[in-house]
């Protein structure tokens, strides 16, 4: 069964190797692409469950109907400012469907404030599934997919 994975984020999508944080490229916490936002708002990829959301509102993870864990990283090292210039939408348990509003970003204060913007989505159970395939370039919100993969289960 091919499972799908729609941005959560408008902007450029670019191989998750290309973050400039070994954790993420070096692929420890999954596979996946990275956006870098043009757009302020995050909207959810499929239809699923918030499964976590940081305290820090840096992170956020989905479990979807798809049977995929995708963790949404908002920025680079933005855990460091607890919270502020992130508005969230959702809580924990939350029932999302795919475009549904889950998080706002503030670019303009991110970005005057120096940090890097490039927001990892990892797949972060990468063994339930098989030839996991990346779209790259410009993507719209809960539009343009960009992660396709199959379940590991039809093989």
């Amino acid at each position: 069964m091919e499972r799908k994975v729609y941005s959560p984020i408008t902007g450029r999508a670019v191989p998750v190797t290309e973050v400039p944080d070994e954790v993420f490229s070096g692929k420890i916490l999954g596979d996946g692409v990275a956006v870098y936002p043009v757009s302020p708002i995050v909207l959810a990829p499929f239809d699923g469950v918030i499964s976590n959301i940081a305290k820090t509102l840096h992170a956020i993870c989905i479990t979807g109907d798809n049977g995929i864990e995708l963790l949404i990283h908002l920025g680079i090292d933005t855990v460091k400012l607890n919270g502020k210039g992130f508005t969230c939408y959702v809580k924990d348990g939350s029932r999302v469907r795919r475009g549904d509003r889950i998080m706002k970003m503030d670019l303009k204060f991110f970005r005057s404030n120096d940090f890097r913007m490039i927001s990892p989505c990892i797949i972060t159970n990468p063994d339930e599934f098989t030839d996991m395939k990346m779209q790259l370039g410009e993507v719209t919100a809960a539009q343009s997919e960009v992660i396709f993969c199959e379940s590991a289960e039809a093989r």
